[in-house]
């Protein structure tokens, strides 16, 4: 092989290797995240005590995804400092029907009446519930554009063009806690994500995670607030 050869031989491998990298550095799309949390009262957890994470439900409106609930319960429930989750269904049943959407507490104001009621303290101190969480959000599309072509023929087909779109996860977490029927402040998470889509013959989808991102990032928010510790 003459030299000539073999310099073009190496471009085209190095032109490969910087389009691959590009294609894995592109490959979760373009993510911003914002995550806080506002503080009303002093919180900690103690051994044998648990949270139970719940949807905040309007009677106009959806409540929080159910696969968002189980994200943000699963990450609470694992990893360094995680908590012990109570399942929200087992919850609900065993202390039925106080936390149905027609009936559960619209705020802390209603939870000492609630916690007077034959069985309901009793209940929540054997399921070893210290806070509930009550998630409110949702996950939006809010702008998008381009265009994409696909055609086929006899000699084969494909897809030509480029496509984008950008989602919003916007979701907020109440927690109230049980010990002293008080607020004791909120998390939030903001994370806005835009996807690509382009095509040369075959599509290539780079996807923002905005939805997980949204809830890895409120769920460690939430274990750092509920046993009172600063992020780092």
């Amino acid at each position: 092989m003459n030299q000539a050869n073999s310099t073009v031989m190496s471009s085209r491998s190095n032109w490969r290797g910087l389009v691959a990298a590009c294609a894995v550095a592109l490959l979760g799309g373009c993510v911003t995240s914002q995550v806080q949390g506002v503080r009303e009262s002093n919180t900690g957890i103690r051994e044998g005590e648990g949270v139970v994470i719940m949807a905040k439900s309007y009677h106009l409106g959806n409540e929080t995804e159910a696969k968002f609930i189980e994200c943000v319960g699963a990450t609470v429930g694992r990893g360094s400092g995680g908590l012990r989750v109570v399942p929200n269904t087992e919850f609900v049943d065993a202390l039925f029907p106080w936390f149905e959407p027609r009936t559960a507490p619209a705020d802390t104001k209603g939870l000492p009446a609630l916690m007077s009621r034959p069985g309901v303290k009793e209940m929540i101190a054997e399921k070893g519930v210290r806070y509930i969480v009550w998630l409110d959000g949702d996950t939006d599309r809010v702008a998008g554009g381009g265009s994409m072509s696909c055609a086929a023929g006899p000699g084969g087909g494909g897809c030509f063009g480029f496509a984008w779109w950008q989602n919003d996860a916007n979701y907020e977490a109440s927690v109230w806690d049980l010990s002293g029927l008080e607020d004791a402040g909120t998390v939030s998470a903001d994370v806005s994500g835009t996807s690509f889509l382009p095509a040369i013959v075959v599509p290539i989808p780079l996807i923002a995670r905005t939805q997980s991102r949204a809830c890895k990032g409120l769920a460690d928010q939430l274990k750092l607030f509920i046993v009172d510790e600063d992020p780092v």
